[in-house]
């Protein structure tokens, strides 16, 4: 029993993460169900579930690794159109919908991965202001060579080139990427069931790194560089460790995303993109993973619900984010949670107390 009651207060705050998912998850699919929301809700759901994971696989990199990237947008690009071209590909082959979904996310997650690995050789040797400048410069690459393939299927397989003209489909074959255009006629795919899961999935990894013997070398690295190489630790394998990790669970949340419209296009995993996902990290606060979901839920949610409010929509998004910056980072509002978390505390240990009594 001892051991059961340690192992709730070491991992309160992961146990409290997943239940906020849980019952979110829980309340919105019985609200789905019972026909209570509009289409415009339902149809926020997935992409919701895909910005959550790439602001908590975000998190990974700047919060806890404590590095600026600004190209998670390039390699959430690389995991859609990854995603999407699996999914077309074993179209005829694999008759579940779910099934074809679950081997998108993860090749989608892979190709991201290898090209975390491809951009974080040469970036990860940098860092402040360079890191940021390269992040951005290769996120801006990666999504102006997608949009310059041309992929293609036919009885022969996979085609891939760089022009219309030189793509050369045999009979009944399919374009499946136009450059510019990006996928048009796609299959969707994912639910908000897949979402849910991805979400988990994504807890269940960066939680479990945060808590581990490479998480607690990777804040090492944060707080102290010179320290931590006097002490052994690979500082450049450890950043590459998470950088690879939020790479992948990018790649995984852009092939959810991609698999959700019937039409997608390389320009919408530019620098705005990136900016936004990193926007829902400052807010929901560096480190906090928790923050991150909450964050992603509402700031994606806020302007789709003032649509109706026109030209004044994005100033009033902008008033917003620079009240909620206000609000979290006053040293007043910081003093007064740690009161009331400080007589929280007190109260259960009381409590604790008298039950032992």
């Amino acid at each position: 029993m001892n051991k059961i009651k340690q192992y709730f207060k070491t991992h309160s705050y992961n146990i409290a993460t997943y239940g906020i998912v849980i019952i979110a998850y829980v309340v919105m699919q019985y609200l789905s169900n019972a026909d209570m929301l509009s289409r415009s809700v339902n149809g926020y759901l997935v992409p919701i579930c895909a910005y959550i994971v790439l602001a908590v696989s975000l998190n990974l990199v700047v919060g806890i690794s404590g590095e600026l990237s600004l190209g998670h947008a390039g390699f959430m690009g690389v995991g859609a159109f990854a995603g999407i071209v699996t999914a077309a590909c074993l179209q005829g082959v694999v008759d579940s919908d779910f099934g074809r979904l679950m081997a998108a996310l993860l090749v989608g997650g892979v190709v991201a991965g290898i090209a975390g690995v491809i951009v974080g050789v040469p970036v990860l040797r940098l860092r402040g202001d360079y890191l940021a400048i390269v992040t951005l410069a290769f996120g801006e690459i990666l999504k102006n060579i997608i949009g310059n393939l041309y992929i293609g299927k036919d009885e022969t397989g996979i085609r891939v080139a760089l022009s219309q003209a030189e793509l050369h489909l045999g009979a009944g074959g399919k374009v499946i990427l136009s450059g510019a255009l990006g996928a048009t006629g796609v299959q969707k795919l994912s639910t908000f069931f897949a979402g849910f899961l991805l979400i988990l999935f994504t807890l269940f990894v960066v939680l479990n790194l945060i808590n581990s013997k490479e998480g607690r070398a990777i804040k090492a690295v944060r707080d102290n560089r010179i320290a931590a190489e006097s002490v052994g630790i690979n500082v450049t394998a450890f950043r590459m460790k998470a950088f690879v990790v939020s790479a992948f669970l990018a790649g995984m949340a852009g092939a959810l995303y991609g698999l959700n419209y019937s039409a997608v296009s390389a320009s919408k995993f530019g620098f705005n993109t990136s900016i936004d996902i990193l926007v829902f990290v400052v807010l929901g606060g560096m480190g906090n993973i928790l923050g991150s979901v909450i964050s992603a839920t509402v700031l994606y949610v806020l302007p789709e619900a003032m649509r109706g409010l026109a030209d004044y929509r994005m100033i009033l998004y902008a008033v917003v984010l620079i009240l909620v910056m206000l609000f979290t980072w006053s040293p007043k509002v910081k003093e007064i949670m740690s009161v009331v978390t400080a007589k929280l505390g007190g109260i259960f240990k009381k409590k604790e107390v008298g039950t032992n009594e």
